[in-house]
């Protein structure tokens, strides 16, 4: 399991990714990323919403109304192009933390 504390910093990249590829509501990231983490990590539903509406307040999100397959309303979440400029962005820092963050996990020790 990872622990959210690993995560926080990262809840941008990984809704921002999730939603680069089409529109979704809050239950459909939530499940996404606990299908793509193959259950490691379970984001807060408080977490998430914070995070969309945050997202949103920066205009890196938009959303609308609409019904679910299911028939059900939902608010569903789109990245906007100001969004796609900063999952770039996100994507470049992520590289870079787990470059660095690599050289002190393998153990590797340098004078």
């Amino acid at each position: 399991m990872i622990g959210a504390d690993a995560i926080r910093g990262h809840i941008d990249l990984i809704v921002l990714s999730i939603l680069e590829s089409r529109p979704s509501y809050a239950y459909e990231i939530s499940k996404t990323i606990t299908d793509r983490s193959d259950g490691d990590y379970v984001i807060k539903q408080t977490t998430l919403y914070t995070a969309v509406k945050r997202l949103e307040s920066q205009q890196l999100l938009d959303s609308y109304e609409d019904v679910s397959t299911s028939g059900k309303p939902r608010t569903y979440y789109r990245i906007t192009a100001e969004g796609i400029a900063q999952l770039s962005a996100k994507r470049l820092e992520w590289a870079r933390t787990r470059q660095l963050v690599d050289h002190f996990a393998e153990g590797q020790h340098q004078p």
